[in-house]
């Protein structure tokens, strides 16, 4: 089967592919692809992105950041072992060619799918990757048959939710009850 290049509003350039698959979507210095979310490159970056989450809500609420025996407690309570194929992928971004972030999604239903894990390296972040994620993200939910993502977040967690509002995502009623969601978006794909 041929790969037809396609050129999205950023200017970027992404190639469709196969069902089933992700393509590599590039914006400016960003490069985003899926990755297996077992891969040791996949896990370091979940790692990174549950440290961040898990220090800002216990500095916030217990002025100390996590622990190491708390971190693997939440691996093993969150398993991100359903943002795989067929109904859920992983994505790893890269700046410039260095790591850099990732996202996840999963499919909830045959319309819905729900964006999970998204982190940008501190270093990188301002750069424009979230949006490079969340357009890569948004071509796999179309990729895997979805017309709507959701996600929930916390209120202290500022940018993330800037960023969902910038692109298009929206507050909704709550959908899941978990002990860390506070706010729940969503977004109709065109």
């Amino acid at each position: 089967m041929t790969r037809t290049p396609h050129i999205d509003q950023a200017g970027s350039r992404a190639d469709a592919s196969p069902a089933g698959t992700v393509a590599a979507r590039t914006v400016a210095a960003w490069t985003v692809a899926a990755r297996p979310v077992g891969d040791p490159v996949s896990v370091t970056l979940l790692r990174e992105y549950l440290v961040d989450v898990a220090d800002r809500y216990y500095r916030l609420h217990e002025q100390r950041d996590s622990t190491p025996e708390e971190i693997e407690q939440a691996l093993a309570e969150m398993p991100s072992d359903d943002l795989a194929p067929p109904h859920g992928v992983f994505l790893l971004a890269h700046h410039e060619g260095e790591l850099a972030g990732c996202a996840g999604l999963r499919l909830m239903d045959a319309r819905t799918a729900e964006l999970k894990r998204v982190y940008i390296r501190p270093a990188k972040r301002g750069l424009g990757g979230g949006g490079a994620l969340l357009a890569a993200v948004e071509a796999a939910a179309g990729e895997l048959g979805a017309g709507r993502i959701v996600l929930d977040t916390r209120l202290d967690l500022v940018e993330a939710r800037g960023l969902y509002a910038r692109h298009g995502y929206r507050e909704v009623p709550a959908f899941t009850d978990g002990p860390y969601a506070e706010v729940w978006m969503a977004k109709e794909l065109g």
